[in-house]
């Protein structure tokens, strides 16, 4: 669904990105982890089109999508929920679901979606009315996903969504994401909490230093001795070959 070939790029002259390559299958959850300064949110911005892209491919469903911007990657089916919180605190929770839906192009069907993503988040239907500075943290990272789902995407990219949650709220948040991956939804996550996240991945994908260094089933990953040592501040060491 989603491929990256060969993808370099940054901010002005700084090089961020020095060879991204990866595949992620449609209807999936793929965690992305690596240490500080890997390149993890940088490689959202360049997929979203925030991000000067030197060379290299980004293909979604088998098109070309290299230097779209963000207006375009809306209208392909991604969207972008970013690291931090990020909703209007004084307007209420139904007038934040309504600024999702302020690109969608047809317009008469933003109250129906709104309606149709209250259903799946009950605590917003409930708290339609409160201000979002009122909602827990959790609350407020689900009514950013769901007010992702205004624009009916294909492909969600979220980045960090556990940052200042208790563990309680992240496995809350993490259930939200596997629903919506089992209706069909792709989800590509930055996460820093690294265990939790591939647990209830269906992939993972490690990248340090601006490259992909690993790319397999999160079980796998989860298993591997490398991405434990990478936590622990060491690097990347190639396998062994046979």
């Amino acid at each position: 669904m989603l491929e990256l070939q060969d993808l370099h790029g940054g901010y002005g002259k700084i090089t961020i990105l020095n060879g991204v390559s990866f595949k992620i299958p449609k209807g999936t959850i793929t965690t992305v982890i690596g240490p500080n300064g890997a390149g993890k949110s940088t490689v959202f911005k360049a997929i979203f089109g925030l991000l000067n892209i030197d060379k290299g491919r980004i293909l979604l469903d088998g098109k070309d999508v290299t230097r779209s911007t963000p207006r375009q990657m809306i209208d392909y089916g991604v969207t972008y929920v970013p690291q931090g919180r990020n909703v209007v605190p004084q307007l209420s929770v139904y007038h934040n679901l309504e600024l999702g839906g302020v690109t969608a192009r047809d317009q008469t069907k933003v109250r129906e979606r709104i309606e149709k993503v209250m259903d799946q988040f009950p605590i917003l239907r409930e708290f339609r009315n409160r201000k979002a500075i009122e909602l827990s943290g959790g609350q407020q990272k689900q009514l950013e996903v769901a007010r992702s789902l205004l624009l009916d995407p294909k492909l969600i990219l979220i980045d960090e969504p556990s940052i200042g949650l208790s563990p309680k709220l992240v496995q809350e948040v993490f259930a939200t994401l596997q629903r919506l991956r089992d209706q069909g939804v792709t989800i590509l996550m930055v996460e820093q909490n690294a265990k939790s996240a591939l647990a209830m991945s269906d992939y993972g994908l490690v990248l340090e230093l601006g490259q992909t260094r690993m790319h397999d089933k999160a079980e796998k990953l989860l298993a591997d001795p490398r991405v434990g040592q990478l936590f622990l501040g060491g690097h990347i060491e190639e396998a062994p070959s046979a």
